[in-house]
């Protein structure tokens, strides 16, 4: 029998190992022996930074095996909304240090910048891996100076990044838990069919409000026709599962079919109680995707700040790069999206009794 290692006690200081962390901070200008006041403060952001992103992946991972089984333990749902809501929160917080970075001003930066070439914030491993592990696609990822973004990394991170998209990432997990929701036929009662005859009488609605309002010229009633005749079509995407497949050929969607259908199943019917879970998950991956794009946006904003157009000490176009990645890097758009296919809760198809108390919590005292 295996002996079991015996507890001692810990001191704070050498539990957090505070030698190792407070004694991290080599000053680049210092060694060159022109010491910059406020290199102190960029080196720890940064390391507060990567402290960060790693327990971003620790809570990312944990949550990704839980959607990894075939079959999701709905006890699990509740652990991970909390785990992704703490992403969220870490996340703010990184929103919030850049404001910290920007009491430094641009003329203090450049006391140290020369000294960084060509280290950039763009070599974060850690922030790729946890791109990676959300699911970014690779096809719209920009290039970095021409070349593949992984090309700044070793063989072994390189592999490291190749490995999370070959084993699926938190994306797929998702997409694939979605597809297995039930509930969207249920005995006679259709849901797609129901939903499409509740989204002809809100546009047909929409249609004769435009067309009988006293208060619009003919021009512009041209024109809401016209982006409300947009909007119907936007609906064959998850009405028509031909014509979702297609726009998936050409990039315009990216979640599959099924899942889409059942996302939107959710975001309606959120209100029954098996769904409550479900609907705040997919919440919270849009508020992940929106926080980042948040965190992207900022970022760009303080680099032209502190650089205006000077070109990034990576090689980079700088404020452009970063700029344009706050533009294109997002992952749950077409969660986003599913808003566009939302009807009143006054148009809902109405469920039927079974459905409901399938959805419901029900309890018959004998």
């Amino acid at each position: 029998m295996a002996e079991t290692k015996k507890y001692t006690t810990i001191h704070y200081h050498s539990y957090l190992e505070l030698d190792k962390v407070l004694n991290a901070q080599t000053l680049r200008s210092a060694e060159l022996e022109t010491p910059a006041h406020e290199e102190m403060l960029f080196i720890i952001t940064h390391q507060a930074y990567e402290l960060w992103f790693k327990q971003i992946i620790h809570e990312l991972g944990s949550v990704h095996q839980m959607f990894q089984n075939d079959n999701v333990d709905e006890k699990n749902i509740g652990t991970a909304i909390g785990r992704l809501e703490r992403v969220e929160e870490i996340l703010k917080l990184l929103i919030q240090q850049i404001g910290i970075m920007e009491t430094m001003t641009p003329l203090d930066f450049l006391d140290f910048r020369a000294y960084l070439f060509p280290a950039s914030g763009f070599q974060s491993f850690q922030f790729r891996v946890v791109e990676a592990m959300l699911g970014l696609p690779e096809k719209n990822r920009l290039t970095y100076n021409n070349h593949h973004y992984a090309s700044v990394f070793p063989d072994d991170q390189k592999e490291i990044l190749e490995n999370i998209y070959k084993n699926g990432t938190f994306f797929d997990a998702i997409e694939s838990w979605l597809e297995r929701i039930p509930f969207l036929k249920f005995g006679d009662f259709n849901f797609l069919k129901h939903y499409e005859l509740a989204v002809k009488r809100m546009i047909e609605k929409e249609q004769a409000a435009i067309k009988s309002s006293e208060y619009l010229s003919d021009k512009n009633k041209q024109m809401r026709l016209r982006m409300l005749g947009d909007t119907d079509t936007y609906f064959q995407s998850v009405l028509n599962k031909e014509a979702h497949d297609k726009m998936r050929e050409s990039g315009e969607l990216r979640l599959s079919y099924k899942a889409t259908v059942a996302a939107l199943f959710i975001k309606l019917y959120r209100d029954e109680p098996i769904l409550q879970l479900p609907y705040q998950l997919l919440v919270n991956l849009t508020d992940i995707d929106e926080l980042l794009t948040t965190w992207r946006y900022r970022h760009a904003q303080m680099v032209m700040r502190m650089l205006g157009k000077k070109v990034g000490t990576g090689g980079s176009s700088g404020h452009a790069y970063l700029h344009q990645t706050a533009v294109q890097h997002h992952i749950f758009t077409d969660l986003h999206n599913i808003s566009t296919l939302l009807i009143p809760r006054s148009e809902l198809p109405a469920l039927p009794k079974e459905l409901k108390e399938q959805l419901g919590f029900s309890f018959t005292q004998q």
